[in-house]
């Protein structure tokens, strides 16, 4: 049996001490899980759940806490402390996580949040993050469809958009023309793709083509505006993010249920919002 360190394994506990369990780690041998972590009836030929990290003295430690990151992933993370061989991140573990110098592409702030990749240093076996994002990027071409629904990690703004990290492995982009909600880096949320590039990036889309058909969402604005007691403090000037928040769609689909529901004389585009029209 073999151990992956910096991920999940099932383990069997082998021994309770007074500190806590053993866990059977093969080749590894017995590896402390401290009673802190030691869910209740827990017994000797149990298999528990465990993540695999080293703790200050660099021994194989088990936890039952979800870390802000596994080895592989991607993740936006906070600095907790620096010092001079490199930064520390909260990853919320009780040893935080190590990015020495070398791997930052700027000197890394206490208070301050920055993507990173999580690996194994092949010299020292410990696990460490880098904020040297593209070289931990796939350079496989996707195989997405237009379409395909992906999870992304907002990565950076560039001068064309965002940068994502998509489904944890590969580039992707949000064009500045195409984005209707507040973004910053850090965010995770759902994207679709527009096209996968000849160079392997992705082009994504925060929407899906003819996903809300102008009709249904007239009906659904038309709703939402008798259940809010007849008015609204939106309209077709209203800012996108504010239009995105409540309804989770973009402008343009906003301004076209709107401009629906005035032709059809339902409702009355006012300066500070929108109101039923009288019968």
């Amino acid at each position: 049996m073999s151990i992956e360190l910096g991920k999940f394994n099932v383990l069997e506990v082998v021994k309770t001490v007074d500190f806590g369990v053993y866990l059977d780690g093969g080749e590894e041998g017995e590896i402390l899980l401290p009673t802190r972590y030691v869910p209740e009836e827990c017994n000797i030929g149990d298999f528990l759940n465990v993540f695999l990290y080293l703790d200050n003295e660099e021994r194989l430690i088990a936890t039952t806490l979800t870390p802000l990151v596994q080895v592989g992933e991607f993740a936006c993370l906070e600095v907790s402390w620096v010092n001079q061989f490199g930064a520390f991140l909260n990853w919320g573990l009780m040893k935080d996580l190590f990015v020495p110098f070398r791997e930052q592409k700027m000197k890394m702030l206490v208070g301050k949040k920055y993507v990173i990749h999580a690996h194994i240093d092949e010299d020292s076996y410990r696990i460490v993050a880098s904020a040297k994002v593209d070289k931990y990027l796939s350079k496989e071409l996707p195989a997405y469809q237009p379409n395909d629904e992906v999870s992304i990690l907002i990565w950076q703004k560039t001068d064309l958009g965002f940068k994502a990290i998509v489904e944890n492995k590969f580039s992707g982009l949000l064009y500045d023309s195409e984005i209707f909600q507040h973004l910053q880096t850090g965010m995770q949320l759902k994207a679709f793709v527009k096209q996968v590039r000849e160079d392997g990036k992705i082009d994504l889309m925060l929407q899906k083509p003819g996903f809300e058909k102008i009709d249904d969402f007239s009906d659904k604005l038309l709703s939402y505006i008798k259940e809010n007691g007849g008015s609204i403090q939106l309209n077709d000037k209203s800012p996108a993010e504010d239009i995105y928040d409540t309804f989770q769609v973009s402008k343009k689909t906003f301004k076209k249920a709107v401009g629906d529901l005035y032709k059809k004389r339902l409702i009355v585009i006012e300066a500070n919002g929108i109101r039923l029209a009288k019968d």
